[in-house]
């Protein structure tokens, strides 16, 4: 270690008079003053110092010493870099395993699920009224209109009612269940799936009673459960397909709205705004209320690196 140290020493100058009176506070003159016998200066007299530069080296004793002692803990960190890679691959492995036969898991539940419904629905819609119309009966143009019209509005409805339920309900009274949702999940499925089954058993009552009467209103019973059945459907791919990666959803994934969706949705997780937003297809819309659009672009495009990088 070197140290440099400069002095530098300037004195002001000195301006000293020769005053012809020895005691200026008498107020009478001196007869006799010895200063008189020589030459008064009237000019100041300065003194200066010239300045100098002082200039330290200095040896550092313990620098060697520390080179030397990191040069003996290398070879004993890369054993144990060594080993630690030795003990962690297995268990990195296992995981991805795990991760992967999970995701399997789901995607063969996903995709039963998602054929089985809307087999039924197609199927039950068609022989609804095929079975009503038997026998030259008139085509009930407004029962039809009506069924197909609040199968659009439910499934619309469905957006808001999610969105009051997460609030109010799941990240409330029913935290102890949604909190499986928030927390690292272990195994296909986890305790949050239960609220699916739930908001399915009113679709299920809607549709048999709309399918097994006639007339206005149970059709208009039919459409209802028929816009709960298409939201469950879309709630699943676009939320546990596309945002929680569960399982692959092919190009939902390059759909821009959707990715804004996912988007907002792990904002949500991040509890950035005090878990806004509680919906999810219309969760831009709620971040852009309370002024989460810069953070929303920031999320895309972290996204967006990710499964660039990834694939």
């Amino acid at each position: 270690m070197a140290a440099g140290l400069t002095a530098t020493i300037t004195l002001k100058p000195l301006n000293r008079h020769y005053k012809p009176i020895l005691f200026p506070h008498l107020n009478k003159p001196i007869l006799f003053n010895p200063l008189r016998c020589f030459p008064q200066r009237t000019t100041p007299k300065t003194q200066k110092l010239k300045s100098f530069t002082l200039c330290v080296l200095m040896n550092d004793p313990k620098q060697n010493t520390q080179i030397e002692i990191e040069e003996e803990k290398s070879p004993l960190q890369g054993e144990n870099d060594n080993n630690y890679s030795q003990v962690v691959s297995p268990k990195m492995e296992e995981k991805l395993k795990r991760k992967k036969s999970e995701r399997l898991t789901y995607l063969i539940a996903a995709v039963m699920s998602s054929l089985g419904i809307t087999s039924m629905a197609v199927l039950s819609v068609y022989y609804r009224f095929s079975w009503q119309m038997e026998g030259g009966g008139e085509i009930l143009w407004s029962e039809m209109f009506g069924t197909f019209a609040l199968s659009v509005g439910a499934a619309v409805g469905m957006e808001f009612w999610a969105r009051w339920a997460h609030k109010a309900l799941w990240h409330a009274s029913l935290w102890h269940m949604h909190e499986s949702h928030h927390r690292a999940r272990e195994g296909p499925f986890e305790l949050n799936d239960v609220f699916a089954i739930i908001n399915a058993v009113p679709a299920i009552a809607l549709l048999n009673f709309g399918f097994f009467h006639k007339g206005l209103i149970p059709g208009l019973c039919f459409g209802a459960g028929l816009g709960i059945t298409v939201f469950g459907m879309a709630y699943m791919f676009v939320h546990d397909g596309l945002v929680h990666k569960r399982f692959s959803v092919g190009p939902i994934a390059n759909v821009p709205y959707f990715r804004r969706v996912a988007a907002a949705h792990k904002l949500h997780h991040s509890d950035k705004f005090h878990g806004v937003p509680y919906g999810l297809f219309l969760g831009p819309k709620e971040l852009e209320e309370v002024g989460g659009l810069e953070e929303l672009e920031k999320e895309i495009i972290r996204r967006a690196r990710s499964y660039n990088n990834s694939s």
